[in-house]
């Protein structure tokens, strides 16, 4: 009854750009375990013809699956591509899909709306916008659900956006002077080779690095909370290296309006994500940690505020690679599929 049952269900084919890479592997991985999807390339530009469980070895159970060439013809084919590649390299294969095929990119080239922001911080053309995929934000899900063409956040931004935007959006903090420092474990920078996520460099050490408002990942904050205050977002935001593989941890803190109190703020945040399956504002006196959301697509929320300096201070923690990356592509799928939004994405962490 159980096999018939499964079969009854719609199937849709997936393939996978960038494969090779730590998101890439992740997506295969919830793919295998997605009742409607269906691998069918895994595609990796230089790693074209190895082995997939050569690369991740977690995933030798699925059998025998060389990767292949990352071109328009490999990809055409599949009902759903995923595009986790490096920020710059979507547009160019993007552009050569068929309009009628689901696009997931986990890369920025499509996130953001001002081409003079693209340019300043990353350099080249514009490529143009796609709906932002951030289902936990008013009025995205029926958005995402209509697209075909999807720009999966950043695993930053969804921390922090998630984290303030009830808040601007209800009044309660002020949009011009918002500081967040956030720390990220080393597969947050990709699977290329470099002596500064050697083991030796990273391994009981921290340290910040793109700081003074020069990581890439500001203007998407700035624009998505914008929204939400109706009204232009100053951020100033500190990343930090973690000496640990995966999570983020984001300390994001705004300055009170005027006569705000705490319970204000908890009530507007438990009231913004307590119908939400993989957003968790916990009890108070509680705090989010990285070993919580590991393995999983939900992200931890606690506040705190500090009467003295009219702030508030707002913690969230999540696992990069997947509510930051593919658990949050694959949620992306389903909406825009027409499927149940959590099919394939675990709740529940993996600690310790």
């Amino acid at each position: 009854m159980r096999i018939i049952a499964r079969m009854s269900l719609q199937q849709f084919t997936a393939a996978v750009a960038g494969a090779s890479g730590y998101s890439g592997g992740e997506l295969i991985r919830l793919i295998a375990g997605h009742p409607q999807l269906e691998l069918a390339v895994a595609a990796a530009a230089s790693n074209a013809g190895r082995e997939l469980a050569e690369l991740h070895p977690q995933l030798t159970g699925m059998g025998p699956l060389k990767l292949e060439p990352t071109t328009p013809e490999t990809l055409g084919a599949a009902d759903v591509v995923f595009l986790a590649l490096p920020h710059g390299e979507s547009a160019a294969i993007a552009e050569q899909l068929s309009g009628a095929q689901l696009i997931v990119d986990l890369g920025a080239d499509y996130r953001l709306n001002d081409p003079a922001s693209w340019s300043r911080y990353y350099g080249g053309t514009h490529a143009g916008s796609w709906t932002y995929g951030l289902p936990e934000l008013p009025g995205n899900r029926e958005q995402i659900s209509g697209s075909k063409r999807i720009a999966n956040p950043g695993c930053y931004p969804t921390s922090v956006i998630l984290s303030l935007y009830p808040l601007l959006a209800a009044g309660l903090v002020e949009p011009d002077d918002i500081v967040v420092v956030a720390a990220s474990g080393t597969s947050g920078a990709g699977r290329k080779a470099s002596v500064a996520l050697s083991a030796t460099e990273v391994a009981g050490s921290m340290r910040a690095y793109k700081p003074g408002g020069a990581h890439q990942h500001t203007p998407e904050i700035e624009q998505a909370l914008a929204v939400g205050a109706k009204a232009p977002v100053t951020v100033l935001f500190t990343p930090l290296l973690a000496p640990m593989p995966r999570g983020i941890v984001a300390t994001s803190t705004a300055r009170l309006a005027s006569g705000v109190s705490a319970v204000q703020l908890r009530e507007a945040l438990v009231g913004a994500y307590q119908n939400e399956t993989f957003v968790h504002v916990l009890p108070e006196q509680e705090w989010p940690t990285t070993a919580a959301s590991s393995g999983s697509n939900s992200v931890y929320l606690q506040l705190a505020v500090d009467e003295r300096s009219g702030r508030v201070t707002v913690v969230a923690a999540l696992d990069n690679l997947i509510k930051g990356a593919a658990g949050q592509a694959v949620q992306n799928a389903n909406l825009a599929l027409g499927l149940s939004e959590g099919l394939a994405l675990p709740v529940l962490g993996v600690a310790p």
